[in-house]
């Protein structure tokens, strides 16, 4: 649902008061807004909530009529029904957000999520170059995993958009809502919107069989029928990527293969095994010079790797990172250990993001 602001059907009053709101988010790179009854409009800046400066406290009329002006008369009919619902815009070929409107003690609230106009590189994300290699690949399942708001959509979109710029291959995306826009270059890019443009998830992935697609995006991996289908896709020639709510790599796989009942999921291991190329788990950590900063987990899908999850011995997986760091695998606590060490990060954040601060406290004592 791509609107653009300046041309929407709203009262010119509600137009300013929101544009002001999204030129501040701009203004003080933040990466969230949020307009709720009873509070100023709020900013998510360097990972911390913090009021607007100037703004007044929002009131719970006003706020439901500035939210229901983003939404057609069907997209109304929807939000009453479901009393939550996902959007995206593009603002003045500045930026583009992701919103979702959403009902909360009988007040209507909305939260936006800020969206570069610009796709970063790989190398402006500072994530690893070895994730170049993953762009290359004619087929196969790789997947990128965090918390939410963690960057796992803007770490997919430079692995998306370095294909269209250096493949000649067709690309489809299947997302709910559609976040960044990949221009046409080398690629053909068809961008396909779960409620638009397409029923949902999984119907966009049976249908792209049939659309002679090389790589395709899935959004998020929702449901057992989804996962299934992107796993034969990428068994029969495609290149899939997609995003999970995990932590980890090994917790990535195991929340795959749980996802399935048992008498399915000896299938999934052995379709799993021969497909993954690989799992990148990202945070964003506030930096002790300002803003946010990248700390990575890279699990890369060896030999070793496969063995461990036909033989259903995901739990050592963590080993196998450790032992092949040559390869350019990388653990989280070494990541976060490194930032530390360069001074980049403080140990109270490393430690607050560690799956194993035992552990992290072991490698910074070496």
């Amino acid at each position: 649902m791509l609107y653009v602001v300046c041309c929407m059907n709203m009262p010119d009053d509600y137009k300013k008061e929101l544009e002001s709101y999204l030129d501040a988010v701009i203004a003080n790179d933040a990466t969230d807004l949020h307009i709720s009854s009873g509070r100023p409009p709020i900013l998510r800046i360097d990972g911390s909530l913090k009021a607007l400066e100037g703004a007044e406290t929002l009131i719970s009329e006003h706020v439901k009529e500035l939210a229901l002006c983003l939404l057609s008369k069907e997209q109304q009919e929807k939000f009453w029904a479901d009393k939550d619902i996902d959007l995206s815009i593009t603002y003045k070929n500045k930026a583009r957000f992701r919103i979702n409107i959403y009902q909360e003690n009988n007040n209507v609230s909305a939260a936006f999520r800020f969206i570069p106009a610009k796709v970063r590189t790989i190398e402006e994300l500072n994530l690893p170059p070895i994730l170049h290699r993953f762009t290359q690949f004619s087929q196969g399942f790789f997947l990128v995993v965090g918390p939410s708001g963690h960057g796992k959509s803007t770490a997919l979109a430079a692995l998306i958009d370095e294909i269209n710029h250096t493949r000649q291959d067709h690309i489809i995306t299947i997302e709910d809502p559609i976040e960044y826009l990949f221009p046409q270059d080398k690629c053909i890019v068809d961008q396909r919107e779960v409620g638009l443009d397409v029923q949902d998830f999984h119907r966009g992935l049976r249908a792209m069989f049939r659309e002679d697609a090389d790589v395709v995006m899935i959004g998020e991996m929702r449901d057992p029928e989804t996962i299934s289908t992107a796993i034969t896709a990428a068994e029969t020639g495609h290149l899939i990527f997609s995003t999970l709510h995990t932590n980890t790599a090994a917790q990535t796989i195991d929340r795959i293969i749980d996802s399935f009942p048992p008498h399915q999921q000896g299938q999934i291991r052995m379709q799993l095994a021969s497909t993954l190329l690989g799992v990148l788990s990202r945070r964003l950590i506030p930096a002790t010079k300002g803003g946010m900063i990248n700390a990575i987990e890279l699990l890369i899908g060896n030999s070793a790797v496969r063995n461990l999850i036909r033989e259903g011995k995901t739990h050592q997986i963590d080993m196998v990172i450790e032992t092949h760091l040559e390869e350019g695998m990388i653990s989280l606590n070494r990541s976060l250990a490194d930032l530390v060490e360069r001074g980049l990060i403080n140990y109270e954040n490393a430690e607050l993001y560690s799956t194993n601060p035992h552990e992290l406290k072991m490698i910074l004592q070496r």
